[in-house]
C-alpha cells in the first residue's frame, strides 16, 4: 500500500490566509495570517530525507515568502526554537528532542487522541496552541507531521488512521496560524515502533504523532538560472 504524503502548495490563500476547517466545530473559516524500537523513544521522528524532497519544498516556501537561514545562523536558530518549545510544553506530556539541526516533537496518543479516533482531544489543544505559537514565530523551518500506530488492528485499519491523525494535527496547526505550505503529512501505520508491541506500555508509546522540524537553509534554494 502506498503511503499518503500531503504537502501544502503555494497560493495566495496559503500565504495570506485561506479557508481551513475549524477543529472544534468542523466548519470552514478564514485562517489567520500566516527506525526500530531499539533506536529509542523519539527516533521515529528523525526520518532522514524530508518528506516530498528539500528542493521542491524550498521553492514552495520561498514562493510563499518564507526566507532561508544563512549557514552560520542555522544552529542558533534551531537551538532557540527548541528551547522555546520545551518551555512552552513543559508538563504537558509532549516530548521535545533536538538532534543537531533537527527537532522532534512527539505527541503520545494517550494524551492527544481517543482510541481509534483522529480528532485532537480538547485537553491537548492548549498545549498544541503553544507549539503553534512557536512554529509560527520561526517560519524558516520545514514541518513534517507523521502518524504512527501500534501493531494491533492490522494495516487496513492502522494506515488510514495514522494518516488521519497526522492530517488532524497539521490542520490544527494551520488553524492556529502556521502556514500550510510549510507542512507535509504522512502515515506510517505500525512500521516505525519506538517501543515493544508485545506490551501495553510499548504499544502506548507507538501510538503517536510526531512533528519534525528542519531548517530552510540557503543551500536549499534553487541555483540561479543563466540568461
Amino acid at each position: 500500500m502506498k503511503h499518503l504524503i500531503t504537502i501544502g502548495m503555494v497560493a495566495s490563500a496559503v500565504a495570506l490566509g485561506g479557508c481551513v476547517t475549524d477543529p472544534e466545530t468542523g466548519g470552514r473559516r478564514i485562517s489567520r495570517p500566516a527506525g526500530t524500537a531499539a533506536a529509542g523513544a523519539g527516533a521515529g521522528a528523525l526520518l532522514g530525507a524530508l518528506l516530498g524532497g528539500r528542493n521542491n519544498r524550498a521553492e514552495v516556501l520561498i514562493g510563499a515568502g518564507v526566507g532561508a537561514i544563512a549557514g552560520g545562523a542555522v544552529g542558533s536558530y534551531m537551538d532557540k526554537q527548541a528551547r522555546e518549545l520545551k518551555q512552552r510544553t513543559a508538563g504537558t506530556g509532549i516530548e521535545v528532542e533536538q538532534r543537531g539541526d533537527e527537532i522532534a516533537i512527539k505527541l503520545p496518543s494517550g494524551i492527544a487522541f481517543d482510541t481509534n479516533q483522529a480528532s485532537v482531544r480538547p485537553d491537548m489543544r492548549p498545549a498544541l496552541d503553544q507549539v503553534a505559537k512557536t512554529l509560527a514565530s520561526y517560519q524558516s523551518t520545514f514541518i513534517d507531521v507523521t502518524g504512527h500506530t501500534d501493531s494491533t488492528g492490522g494495516d487496513a485499519i492502522n494506515q488510514p488512521l495514522s494518516e488521519r491523525r497526522a492530517s488532524a494535527v497539521a490542520d490544527y496547526l494551520q488553524y492556529q496560524g502556521v502556514q500550510r505550505a510549510r507542512m507535509a503529512t504522512r502515515g506510517y501505520s505500525a512500521q516505525m515502533p519506538v517501543g515493544s508491541n508485545d506490551s501495553d506500555a510499548g504499544r502506548s508509546q507507538n501510538r503517536r504523532v510526531e512533528i519534525r522540524l528542519s531548517p530552510v537553509t540557503q543551500q536549499d534554494l534553487p541555483a540561479p538560472r543563466g540568461n
